[in-house]
C-alpha cells in the first residue's frame, strides 16, 4: 500500500532569490514605462495629448445632463 501512495512535496523557494526576481521585475515594468514616456519626440507626445483632449471634449459635448 504504501508504493502506491505518493507524497507530493511543495518546491523549495530560496527567498533571496525571488525578492530579488520580483524586485527585477518591478524595475522592468517602470523602464517600459520610462521608455514610452521620454522615448517619444516632443512633437508626437503634444500631438497625442492634443488628440485626448479633443476626444474628452467631444464626448463630454454630446453628453445629456
Amino acid at each position: 500500500m504504501h508504493g502506491l501512495v505518493r507524497k507530493i512535496m511543495a518546491e523549495i523557494v530560496n527567498l533571496r532569490r525571488a525578492r530579488k526576481a520580483k524586485a527585477r521585475d518591478e524595475k522592468g515594468k517602470t523602464a517600459d514605462a520610462n521608455r514610452v514616456l521620454h522615448g517619444t519626440p516632443k512633437d508626437m507626445r503634444n500631438l497625442a495629448k492634443a488628440r485626448s483632449e479633443k476626444s474628452t471634449r467631444d464626448l463630454d459635448a454630446h453628453k445629456k445632463d
